[in-house]
């Protein structure tokens, strides 16, 4: 679970960097197939780019392993708390926005299945044509042309549009669309970018109407009549009216440069440069670098490497740190009633565990102790512990972590 939600939150995060990118320069130009051809390459790119890592090397002196300061048991029970689950919780979350989002989509197609087989079907140029007796806006899906019968006899410049979105294959866009929009649906960018390849769609539409002889001010004129409708379906491509202004524009703008060509490659490198600034880098393994000892405590060896210097979560014991597993300890020692058997104790054992990536305990050791018999005490309890939420590093995998603690007995 939790590998998945740090999957999807690094896919937004790139997926937002190349938005950016896409939305300030490409938007701006007439390449609308190569747009096209950019955007799902990209798209699908930053949805792999976080399965990738680059490992680096080691920085001497410092040490990977995990440790927390001597800490001293004062409790004298068991400390039982129910802790409130983030990562269930945003899962939840996401999980009802994803199915609310393909709830849509499914109602979008019944909906569109139900005016499609309601209308007078007629094959021609390639396409299956639907035709309506109701003023309907017209749209296209796959090889299927809905428009009113009206707008198919008065306005032939509708059908060539809709017959562009077909040849072009614009459903298959959306249809592209459709994984990037369910896993990243929390992405404001996702949403924003969604539209524009609507808008792309409907430039590249326009741009073929003109290229077929329709002249471009009866068709300007057509889109200002027609803009009072309202599209119904996201998830067809329609004579669309919202952004009419940026089509009428864009019909007038002249065709890119060669240039354009050149902006794109050189974005490129930049564009790696950001995202791999924002991808965390992997330890290179066989570092085995301690940290000096300098304030007269007891050197703890560290018998457990571990190869990510951040981690996601540290172990976890009981819903609580090692705090709750100190107060879990002090209860077994007086559980063990070991003041019966070695009176007058006083002193200090420093001990260290590893929590293993399993959760189960391990490499139980003392490091200081005060004599043998209290030292195998104090082994026995914390090897009896009772397993762990191991911990997990930025990649979601459950990790060994070493730790600490200072066990005080002190005369009553």
């Amino acid at each position: 679970m939790t590998a998945f939600l740090l999957y999807i939150a690094r896919s937004g995060l790139y997926v937002g960097v190349f938005y950016v990118f896409f939305l300030l320069i490409m938007r701006r130009t007439k390449e609308f197939r190569l747009n096209r051809l950019i955007l799902f390459a990209g798209s699908y790119l930053c949805l792999l780019f976080p399965l990738i890592r680059f490992r680096t090397a080691a920085v001497p002196g410092l040490n990977s392993d995990i440790s927390v300061l001597p800490a001293s048991i004062e409790a004298t029970g068991t400390l039982n708390q129910v802790t409130f689950s983030w990562e269930i919780f945003l899962m939840i979350l996401y999980t009802v926005g994803v199915l609310a989002i393909l709830t849509v989509y499914l109602v979008n197609a019944w909906k569109m299945r139900k005016l499609i087989i309601g209308g007078e079907l007629i094959e021609q140029n390639g396409c299956r044509l639907i035709l309506l007796d109701e003023d309907i806006p017209s749209f296209s899906w796959g090889r299927i042309v809905v428009m009113s019968r009206e707008d198919y006899f008065t306005n032939p410049a509708i059908y060539t549009h809709e017959l562009i979105h077909i040849h072009r294959h614009h459903s298959r866009d959306q249809l592209l669309y459709l994984p990037i929009h369910l896993l990243l649906w929390w992405n404001p960018l996702v949403w924003i970018t969604r539209e524009e390849l609507l808008l792309l769609h409907e430039f590249d539409a326009d741009e073929g109407v003109l290229n077929q002889g329709v002249d471009a001010t009866d068709y300007q004129l057509l889109l200002v009549r027609k803009a009072a409708g309202d599209h119904r379906f996201s998830l067809a491509s329609e004579f669309r009216h919202a952004e009419l202004k940026k089509r009428i524009k864009m019909m007038l703008k002249p065709k890119s440069s060669s240039r354009v060509l050149w902006l794109y490659l050189a974005s490129i490198p930049v564009i790696v440069s950001v995202m791999s600034v924002c991808n965390p880098a992997k330890a290179a393994p066989g570092r085995e670098d301690s940290t000096p000892n300098e304030s007269g405590t007891p050197e703890i060896p560290a018998q457990t490497t571990v190869s990510y210097r951040m981690f996601y979560r540290l172990p976890s014991f009981h819903g609580g740190e090692v705090d709750e597993f100190t107060r879990w300890v002090d209860t077994h020692l007086q559980d063990m009633d070991i003041k019966q058997i070695i009176p007058d104790i006083q002193g200090s054992v420093i001990a260290q565990f590893t929590v293993g990536p399993d959760g189960a305990m391990q490499n139980v050791t003392v490091v200081s102790g005060l004599q043998e018999d209290i030292d195998n005490a104090v082994v026995q309890a914390i090897s009896a512990s009772p397993p762990w939420e191991p911990a997990l590093d930025m990649d979601g995998k459950q990790v060994p972590v070493s730790f600490a603690i200072t066990i005080s007995f002190r005369k009553d």
